[in-house]
């Protein structure tokens, strides 16, 4: 089983980021449960999101607490808490950032893979806004190949509709553009 906790700020779509890659593990035939943590949230604030994908049922429900990849939508989250809590020791750390992954990878006490991709960048370009949600979908998919990139297609396109093409684009450009180090 894969286990994935998605860190962001309000607003800025890490649930909806965990709800897109579960249907599109679903639709590849694999199981998987997409859902937040909130407490007294508002728009802004740290927010978490969670995915499970197994080949099988999944009978878990709680919270991950020690997740196979963490992704981070927000580098400003790296300053304010620790990502890296419970991460497991063969786990894979998926930034948002411009910088390298060797100047990410410093930020953290453990030896794990950090991939690192300037999703802001790609969605400003791609979808005109600084909403990283579907972009960091690319990342996460090149850092963990838990399910295949067309795989995104269908769930975006039932959640954006006319905006579904631009937001996969996005998607395909951030998983590309991945480094990985």
């Amino acid at each position: 089983m894969i286990e994935i906790r998605i860190h962001g700020r309000g607003g800025q779509g890490a649930v909806t980021s965990a709800e897109m890659l579960a249907l599109a593990a679903i639709a590849t035939g694999k199981y998987a449960q997409a859902f937040p943590s909130f407490g007294p949230e508002r728009r802004g604030a740290p927010v978490q999101a969670f995915v499970r994908i197994a080949d099988r049922h999944i009978r878990v429900k709680g919270e991950i607490r020690e997740p196979t990849a963490v992704a981070v939508l927000d580098p400003g989250l790296l300053k304010i808490m620790d990502v890296t809590s419970g991460l497991r020791e063969n786990g894979t750390i998926i930034v948002n950032s411009k910088m390298p992954p060797t100047e990410v990878k410093a930020l953290f006490k453990g030896k794990w893979p950090v991939a690192v991709v300037d999703a802001s960048a790609i969605a400003v370009e791609t979808i005109g806004v600084n909403i990283v949600n579907t972009t960091m979908l690319g990342a996460i998919l090149k850092a963990t190949d838990v399910v295949p990139l067309d795989s995104l297609e269908e769930p975006l396109k039932h959640r954006f509709g006319g905006r579904a093409a631009a937001n996969f684009e996005a998607c395909k450009k951030a998983y590309e553009k991945t480094v990985i180090g």
